[in-house]
């Protein structure tokens, strides 16, 4: 009895096993051997080793070769703009007016002068204007507003007083210059010189410019009611454009006007903006100042 029931209580057993061996050799036939961890002398943490995060790296941008400096970059200062002076010449024993434009200078009273006995230029000669001032003179001091200076007391007294005349109405364009001192005589300004100015005066454009319309006339005037009166002629003397405009100041006082004017030129050419006043005697064109230009091409 005790050994049949060994044998029975066994078959079940061998048969759990067998079974259980047939899996195990199963699955190691589809998986493959189980994968052995590598030595390590410490301890397993506990935390799973960070994955290391991938980034790639930016594409560099195209290479953009910066433009060379200038010569006034590089040092670091700017380049001072121009400056427009305006110099007085005589005409007709008159001062009229022109303007030069040069590099810029500290110095304005010098350059002014020394451009003032440079001159007139040929456009500006072929008008009449001529200068007095002989080369060399310069300003000795300007303090309290007042420009010392000596010229040459060469030729007559008309001579003369026009030469000063031109320094004068010269160097009080500038906000520095009130009045100027010559030859140590007492201070003098423009209404000591006013007038050696003719009826009309013409301050743009000035002879050789080239103009464009609308073109616009300007200057200061003491004529009949005040009105200014301007056209101009081509390369042929034909008239191609009028007009008239008012000065701020009537008969017997001086004030400045501004005259716009247009006109169709088919091509460049040579031309002359002439300003004059009407006689109220019998309508003529008096008192007039004559300015040659060049006459732009319209668009």
């Amino acid at each position: 009895m005790s050994r049949r029931g060994t044998v029975r209580l066994g078959v079940p057993v061998l048969a759990a096993a067998l079974l259980l061996g047939g899996c195990g050799t199963s699955r190691s036939g589809d998986l493959g051997p189980a994968p052995t961890a590598p030595p390590t002398s410490a301890a397993p943490s506990s935390h799973p080793a960070p994955v290391p995060t991938v980034t790639a790296e930016p594409t560099p941008p195209p290479t953009v070769r910066p433009p060379r400096p200038s010569a006034a970059a590089s040092s670091g200062t700017r380049r001072p703009d121009p400056v427009t002076i305006e110099l007085w010449y005589v005409r007709a024993g008159l001062l009229v007016p022109t303007r030069r434009t040069r590099p810029a200078t500290v110095a304005t009273s010098r350059l002014a002068l020394t451009e003032l006995a440079a001159g007139p230029s040929p456009a500006e000669a072929a008008t009449g204007m001529t200068t007095l001032l002989p080369a060399g003179v310069e300003v000795t001091r300007i303090a309290d507003g007042v420009a010392t200076l000596r010229v040459p007391s060469d030729g007559d007294p008309a001579t003369r007083r026009l030469r000063a005349a031109q320094v004068v109405w010269t160097l009080t364009q500038f906000p520095t210059v009130r009045q100027v001192r010559l030859d140590g005589a007492a201070p003098v300004d423009r209404s000591d010189y006013a007038d050696l100015l003719p009826p009309i005066v013409v301050t743009g454009p000035v002879p050789g410019e080239r103009v464009s319309a609308p073109l616009v006339v300007t200057g200061t005037a003491t004529v009949f009611e005040a009105t200014v009166s301007v056209r101009v002629l081509d390369a042929a003397g034909r008239e191609v454009a009028t007009g008239f405009g008012t000065a701020s100041c009537g008969s017997g006082c001086r004030g400045g006007y501004r005259v716009v004017v247009g006109w169709r030129a088919v091509r460049e050419q040579q031309g002359t903006v002439e300003v004059y006043e009407v006689s109220a005697v019998d309508g003529a064109r008096i008192n007039t100042m004559t300015v040659p230009v060049v006459l732009a091409a319209a668009d």
